[in-house]
């Protein structure tokens, strides 16, 4: 997100917790780029450090503690300091499309949006489905056998765009005084059964869809994780990861009219190419 506000020619003030290790900071320095070392419990030093900004950005994962109380003191904090706009740390598919109780992550977003609606300051979130390096390695859908798999409908579309794509679709918006509530952008949207297709293309072996049920077999599945590894503070224990999966395979969590133009035209990392360097060693 630095990285992508910065070439874009902004200033950018990263906040950074007092115990961050010097290693994580190699690629904070920067002319364009002021480091602030300051704890979010610190709520006159927060707004000191955020006053005179264009617009806050979160980027703040973990669970309540994270994403309800140190967000919400983020944005009291820019509130406080007369920033105009706050970006929270949503990054996800369309939650606000899912059901309330079917995806934890997605309901600690779900009541921080809630508390949003009731702040006088302008609010942009960026909405993206799943992350396009999720296909990487030991991904979720392409399992051993040469099989993609899927619950539900084959044909069911799944939204992926990279991390890369969303920091710079992000700080576009950052920079943009006139953003809505809500954008959303999907770098690709493609079903189990086109993966299937386009990896067997890419490696000249088969591969094919395999179906352990539907989404009540997946639900099913969701509440036995759930009781074998509870969640323990990790915000994303094995469960979550298929409540994130049920949100994308039911369609309940399809970004629908897409912003993937508002900015203009820009490449987008595929899926294609993920699946090349991953499964076909660079063949495209």
């Amino acid at each position: 997100m630095v990285r992508a506000l910065t070439a874009r020619g902004a200033h950018v003030i990263a906040l950074v917790r007092p115990d961050t290790e010097p290693a994580r900071l190699t690629g904070l320095h920067n002319s364009s780029i002021t480091i602030k070392t300051v704890s979010l419990d610190d709520a006159p030093n927060l707004c000191a450090a955020v006053a005179g900004s264009g617009c806050v950005v979160s980027t703040l994962n973990g669970l309540e503690e994270v994403i309800i109380e140190q967000q919400g003191r983020l944005l009291e904090a820019t509130i406080a300091a007369g920033v105009p706009r706050f970006i929270p740390s949503d990054y996800s598919l369309d939650y606000t499309r899912t059901r309330p109780g079917d995806n934890r992550n997605m309901d600690l977003r779900r009541r921080f949006a809630a508390r949003l609606e009731t702040v006088d300051i302008n609010v942009t979130s960026i909405l993206n489905g799943g992350f396009l390096e999720l296909l990487e390695g030991d991904a979720p859908l392409v399992v051993p056998g040469r099989r993609v798999l899927h619950f539900g409908d084959a044909q069911q579309p799944l939204d992926f765009t990279a991390k890369d794509d969303v920091a710079a679709f992000t700080a576009d918006a950052a920079l943009d005084p006139h953003s809505p509530r809500f954008l959303r952008i999907a770098g690709n949207s493609l079903s189990p059964a086109q993966i299937a297709h386009m990896l067997t293309e890419l490696t000249s072996q088969p591969y094919r869809t395999l179906r352990p049920g539907n989404i009540g077999t997946l639900s099913a599945l969701i509440g036995i994780a759930r009781l074998l590894t509870p969640a323990t503070g990790n915000p994303f224990p094995a469960w979550q990861g298929m409540q994130y999966l049920r949100d994308m395979m039911s369609g309940r969590g399809k970004l629908l009219n897409l912003d993937n133009e508002r900015y203009g035209p820009r490449k987008w990392a595929s899926v294609r190419d993920t699946l090349a360097h991953t499964y076909a060693q660079g063949i495209k």
